[in-house]
């Protein structure tokens, strides 16, 4: 399946394995986001999932999020698909550990449906090989600490879009 937005993570340099993964998330947070019960933009869920890492095309640190974010304004993409990409990294970052990572301090917590979805759906995809959520809290655990703050925004989260879907 083409996708016209693939045009621009090569455009930008993108590597073919994150431009698969791309394609995976977001065949997956499509899929999740088709069986919620609450409104969701399908169409900013799939888009915001394909350009979730064109930041990767500059740097594969946290901050290829923010890159990312400048790189999707500065091709004229919308807020929303902007604040996915900005947003998608763990379950979300808190001001406070923004600075700890020596990412600008302030929120990068995903805030709306397609946002979370699109977090969501990154969190549960390995390269391009499904996760169950156990699977991804497990290594998320054994990459951050048993009692690193993103455990808890990931379980919540996963609490979240499961009450969303029928």
């Amino acid at each position: 399946m083409y996708h016209p937005e693939l045009k621009n993570l090569l455009d930008v340099g993108c590597s073919p394995d994150t431009i698969s993964h791309s394609i995976v998330v977001s065949k997956r947070a499509l899929a999740i986001a088709k069986r919620t019960h609450i409104k969701v933009d399908c169409g900013l869920v799939r888009l915001g999932a394909l350009l979730h890492d064109i930041g990767r095309s500059k740097t594969q640190g946290i901050g290829h999020a923010i890159i990312g974010a400048d790189l999707a304004k500065s091709l004229g993409f919308f807020k929303p698909v902007i604040d996915i990409i900005e947003h998608h990294i763990g379950a979300g970052i808190t001001a406070s550990e923004a600075e700890r990572l020596g990412l600008p301090k302030r929120n990068y917590l995903p805030l709306t449906p397609e946002e979370k979805i699109v977090s969501y759906a990154d969190n549960l995809t390995s390269g391009v090989e499904h996760m169950s959520f156990s699977h991804a809290f497990d290594k998320l655990t054994n990459i951050l600490g048993a009692k690193h703050e993103g455990l808890e925004l990931f379980g919540k989260q996963h609490l979240e879009v499961l009450s969303w879907m029928r």
